[in-house]
């Protein structure tokens, strides 16, 4: 069974950054295509970026475009996001996830098609 472990959130001050770490093992990663997800308190889980298997193409749910950036770097099977000019309804548990696909999923948004799934990573922005 694939592992997926996210690191780096923590407490922050509005206005901050954070770079969030997702790391994966037992899987090819350069067959999946990357996602962050993130589910806050109350609210239903939203995807917020995600990056095709090729590294190529980036997508962004609206409200954190110009402020978060996705990567990868293949030779540590890792995806990144980077979060800048934190507000605090980015206050939320941050999940990476994985999907079969070359390229962002149809209303990969709502999560459908990513068949793995870290155990998140808690980011609360303080205001």
């Amino acid at each position: 069974q694939p592992q997926m472990e996210e690191s780096g959130g923590g407490v922050v001050q509005a206005g901050s950054s954070l770079k969030l770490s997702c790391t994966v093992s037992g899987l090819s990663f350069t067959y999946y295509t990357m996602a962050w997800f993130r589910q806050g308190p109350g609210k239903e889980r939203e995807g917020v970026a995600c990056i095709s298997r090729d590294g190529r193409h980036q997508y962004y749910v609206d409200s954190v475009k110009g402020r978060f950036t996705i990567s990868t770097d293949v030779s540590k099977s890792t995806v990144y996001l980077q979060m800048d000019r934190l507000i605090a309804e980015d206050t939320a548990e941050y999940i990476c996830a994985a999907a079969p696909t070359p390229y962002a999923p149809s209303e990969w948004i709502r999560g459908g098609q990513f068949k793995y799934w870290g155990q998140g990573t808690q980011v609360t922005v303080s205001s």
